[in-house]
């Protein structure tokens, strides 16, 4: 007889295995129910190991489930439109729009007008991007989406750069990291410090009526968000860190360990907002240096050979060290 304090075992919270069914219904994932939606579903042609292509199944899944199978996506140009519907065909198994590169955001609150001069209150709009087509080209429109408070959550997959086109920098790329636009070369290799954009903290200044950052590292985390954001109306938007194995250099077995190192170094916190005002974030238990995070990935190999170099590591830490401070991510109860 199995005690009811054994603890739970990694392989079982994962898809709907025996192990699945063993557990109580709050804690399995959308994914462990033989009634999930897959709303991006096999066939497509992600990368092994794509960080973007886990967060996405998984965030439309819980948005799906949250309003009953009532959604419309609207989809920006970038790797998630591109190997989930090469031409004649499609992973998506909903409503589903491709916008141009920039627009989405235009195109979902267009959609969600439409909406509500037929009277459908109960299908609700989701617009999706990565950082290029969020932070970078689409920048405008998503502004604009927030400041009219259009009621569409727009999610953002975050892979720090423009992977489909080859690897080229973005206004999320992180300092330091090789891209092909900024190489591993001359007195200050890589991504130059103190430009980019936090595009989570500007939605906030928005004071739209929810903001939250998540990682693939904790689906549980991300479905509940996306749950949650699904339960209010306006503008919402989510932040989610997907690793890219390509761009960043890493194995394709370590997608979910390189985004639980950023959460754990400080690097990407993890937090919700609601009217501008930070109300919950996810502490780090045991914080681990940045360098530790940055070794996973050949992007920030010429950080440490042929020579070390310290200047830009304590660059790093320091960005990383007041992320924490800033949003309060290690706490006594924290550690215990």
């Amino acid at each position: 007889m199995i005690e009811s304090t054994q603890k739970i075992k990694f392989y079982q919270t994962g898809t709907f295995t025996a192990g699945n069914r063993l557990l109580d219904l709050e804690q399995r994932t959308v994914q462990s129910s033989d009634e999930r939606t897959n709303a991006i579903t096999c066939g497509h042609r992600a990368c092994q190991g794509c960080g973007e292509a886990l967060g996405a199944r998984y965030a439309l899944d819980a948005a799906m489930r949250a309003t009953n199978g009532n959604v419309i996506a609207v989809n920006a140009t970038g790797c998630l439109e591109v190997f989930s519907t090469p031409y004649p065909e499609t992973s998506w198994q909903l409503p589903w729009l491709h916008s141009l590169f920039g627009n989405a955001a235009a195109v979902a609150s267009g959609v969600a007008a439409a909406l509500r001069r037929q009277g459908r209150e109960d299908v609700r709009v989701i617009a999706q991007g990565g950082d290029g087509g969020t932070t970078d080209i689409g920048f405008a429109c998503l502004s604009g989406m927030f400041e009219r408070n259009d009621d569409v959550l727009y999610i953002c997959y975050d892979n720090q750069g423009y992977m489909n086109t080859g690897v080229q920098r973005s206004s999320a790329t992180p300092p330091a990291a090789r891209t092909a636009t900024t190489p591993a070369m001359g007195s200050a290799p890589g991504n130059p410090f103190g430009i980019g954009k936090d595009v989570p903290r500007i939605a906030m200044a928005h004071e739209i009526p929810y903001v939250a950052t998540a990682t693939v590292a904790d689906l549980h985390d991300l479905e509940e968000k996306v749950t949650r954001a699904m339960s209010m109306r306006g503008a919402r938007y989510i932040h989610i860190f997907v690793p890219c194995p390509l761009g960043w250099a890493h194995a394709t077995r370590d997608t979910i360990r390189v985004a639980r190192l950023a959460v754990e170094s400080g690097t990407f916190p993890v937090f919700e907002a609601e009217h501008g005002e930070i109300v919950r974030s996810n502490p780090i238990r045991r914080q681990i240096p940045v360098e530790e995070y940055l070794k996973t990935q050949g992007r920030f190999a010429h950080l440490f050979k042929p020579t070390r170099d310290d200047v830009r590591l304590e660059a790093l830490q320091a960005i990383a060290d007041k992320n924490i401070k800033k949003f309060n991510l290690i706490r006594e109860e924290a550690a215990i």
